[in-house]
């Protein structure tokens, strides 16, 4: 791909190329510092519009089934970026604490063995590997509570797909108003973390750990182990739930096992398939922002971006009609008695 920039003989450089973007490393700063968030907004842009459209128009499905299926990605967008947004906010600002001053919160033991060959520990692939595992485990940590504020919120969602005339007054939403602020609760909860974070990675299991793997994709093994877990935990509390209809509580679970699946699996296909062309986008992209003073982070963000990305376009555009279609048929066809 050739950049091309737009100037004349009287004024500065106008587009400078999709590399140097400044929306591009506005994105990819995000996705080293909270990788978690990260993936929490693109969810929330693809599946509060692509993904309802895409299951509203599987064809030959019960009309019922799709809107429970609308009604639970909703209600998984809302939630899911409210909890992410609370709970990696204090992680993300912990980490850049030790990212300012290592010395603060590490041993000098740590920070050498972790810094290894690199100008400095903040550019060290094995200790960003090593923060990485509290950036993007976060997710993984809240996957249940997220999930079962997921499955509680599908009844209240699926109001919104019925006609609202037809409503009785006790069902229509109420509307309430509160700013609560949370930036003194945050500041202290990022100082906590950031001496708890900086104990557990003193210790040696650990910087083996990291050591050992930090060179392994596991950006996109975090991301599949905790949308296994989600789904899991989605499944319990769906079937356990008394506000879900029981004749649709099996097409959304078969819904949720589908989606992740071929989810999980799509994205490792894809990941392998795309391994050369991303190489090669890092190699132009450090040529071209090799002056950028931060530009291992930006790096770093291309790994973290890229997983979310693939996984998004998957779970949020294709797979939609696949599993809506797959668990509709699954329910008509095939009726195991797994909820008693």
């Amino acid at each position: 791909m050739k950049i091309k920039t737009i100037t004349n003989q009287n004024s500065p450089v106008v587009f400078k190329g999709l590399y140097n973007n400044k929306l591009l490393l506005k994105g990819l700063k995000l996705a080293a510092d909270n990788g978690t968030l990260f993936n929490a907004s693109a969810s929330f842009v693809l599946s509060s519009v692509a993904r309802p459209f895409a299951i509203m128009s599987t064809p030959k499905t019960d009309k019922e089934n799709k809107k429970l299926a609308c009604a639970k990605a909703l209600s998984s967008t809302a939630v899911g970026y409210l909890i992410m947004l609370l709970a990696s906010l204090p992680v993300a600002k912990a980490v850049r604490k030790i990212d300012n001053n290592p010395s603060e919160f590490l041993k000098k033991s740590t920070i050498k063995n972790l810094q290894g060959n690199a100008k400095s520990l903040t550019t060290s692939k094995i200790y960003s590997f090593a923060t990485q595992l509290f950036k993007l485990g976060i997710g993984f940590v809240i996957a249940a509570p997220k999930s079962a504020l997921t499955c509680a919120l599908i009844p209240a969602v699926m109001l919104l797909f019925k006609n609202p005339e037809k409503e009785p007054e006790a069902n229509k939403a109420k509307k309430t108003s509160g700013i609560i602020s949370f930036k003194g609760i945050y500041n202290n909860a990022a100082e906590s973390l950031a001496k708890g974070i900086g104990k557990i990675i003193d210790t040696k299991p650990l910087q083996n750990f990291v050591k050992k793997h930090y060179e392994t994709n596991y950006a996109q093994h975090i991301t599949s182990l905790t949308d296994t877990l989600l789904t899991l935990a989605f499944v319990q509390q769906t079937a356990k739930s008394k506000k879900i209809e029981q004749k649709r509580k099996k097409p959304l679970i078969y819904n949720s096992l589908i989606s992740t699946g071929l989810c999980i699996a799509g994205g490792y296909a894809l990941n392998s398939a795309t391994a050369k062309s991303t190489e090669k986008f890092i190699d132009k992209f450090k040529k071209i922002n090799k002056d950028l003073p931060e530009l291992e982070k930006y790096v770093e963000g291309i790994k973290i971006a890229k997983p979310a990305l693939l996984i998004g376009g998957i779970y949020y555009i294709l797979i939609p009609i696949i599993s809506t279609f797959l668990a509709d048929r699954t329910d008509t066809v095939h009726r195991p008695n797994l909820l008693k």
